[in-house]
Order: structure tokens, then C-alpha cells, then sequence
């Protein structure tokens, strides 16, 4: 079975090459790619048939949240983000051998954690895997990922996200 590759704006951006006809993405990342050299390529490949646009069913989008949510990773994930790993998610679901082309960490990360299979273009790739947690600044208290404010609760101090890695 031929590999589907899943595309990051990154893919276009860092000069991924389109070898099959076999390529991927959501609308929302037609809006992530603004150079000029990076959008040629990227309507060339759609003019010529080795790119197809599909769009993503809510349920898989929800899927997606429920997963990383633990990670922490829903914190750093834009909804195209999102769509773009969820795109990757339904069609290995659908049966295919799905490959995601991604120079972002948060997504690479997801992937990793989701068992889905991913490289880079100009990164070597994530070595390990790495949750995030709201943390205060000033007293250091812990938040959850759906507390809705920036300031801490106790001493005012402002709430940053912390990376903390996850032993494999």
C-alpha cells in the first residue's frame, strides 16, 4: 500500500517534495502559507493533481481534543493544527498508511503520542515526548489546562505554560 502523506504548511514552506499523487491537507492551512515561492508550489501541486484539500468531520476533531488534552498539547494547537491531526487520524481510520510531514513540535509530539507516523522537513523530529501544564510565575501553584485566566488566583502573579517531559 502506497503511503498518504499528511501536509503541514511546513511541508511547502521547507521545500517538501510532492513525488506522488498520494498528498494531503485541510483548507485552513491554504491560510498558513503566505510566501509567495511556498504558495506557487503549493497551487501547482493542487493545478496538477498531487494535492487534495479534505476537510475533517467534527467527530474526529473531538476525537483528536479528547486524546491530547491529557498531553497538554491542545494548550499550543491552532484549530488548523488540529484538522491537519485529525485529517491524519481519520484517514488511518479509513485503512490508509498515513505519514504526516510536519517541522512543528506541538504536532509532532501529538502524532507521537497518538502512534501516528511523522518527519520532518528541515527538523530531525521530536527525541521524546512532552506535556505542558499552566503554571503561576510568582507561587508556582499548578492549574488545569481549562482554568480560563491569565493571573494566578492566589498571588496574582501571571500563569505561563511549562513544558515537562514524560518518561517513556
Amino acid at each position: 500500500m502506497e503511503i498518504c502523506y499528511v501536509l503541514d504548511a511546513s511541508a511547502f514552506i521547507n521545500g517538501f517534495q510532492l513525488e506522488s499523487k498520494n498528498n494531503f491537507t485541510v483548507p485552513e492551512i491554504t491560510s498558513e502559507i503566505k510566501d509567495f515561492e511556498s504558495r506557487l508550489k503549493f497551487d501547482a501541486a493542487l493545478d496538477e493533481g498531487r494535492l487534495t484539500i479534505r476537510d475533517v468531520p467534527e467527530k474526529y476533531i473531538k476525537s483528536v481534543e479528547g486524546i491530547i488534552s491529557k498531553s497538554g498539547d491542545v494548550l499550543r494547537l491552532s484549530l488548523p493544527d488540529k484538522k491537519l491531526i485529525s485529517l491524519a487520524y481519520m484517514m488511518s481510520d479509513e485503512g490508509n498508511d498515513v505519514k504526516v510531514i510536519s517541522d512543528d513540535y506541538t504536532i509532532q509530539n501529538t502524532l507521537k503520542i497518538m502512534n501516528i507516523p511523522y518527519s520532518g522537513v528541515i527538523t530531525e523530529g521530536i527525541k521524546g515526548v512532552y506535556n505542558w501544564k499552566k503554571v503561576c510565575e510568582g507561587c508556582k501553584k499548578e492549574y488545569d489546562d481549562d482554568y480560563p485566566f491569565d493571573d494566578c488566583e492566589i498571588c496574582g502573579s501571571k500563569i505561563f505554560k511549562k513544558r515537562i517531559k514524560v518518561n517513556e
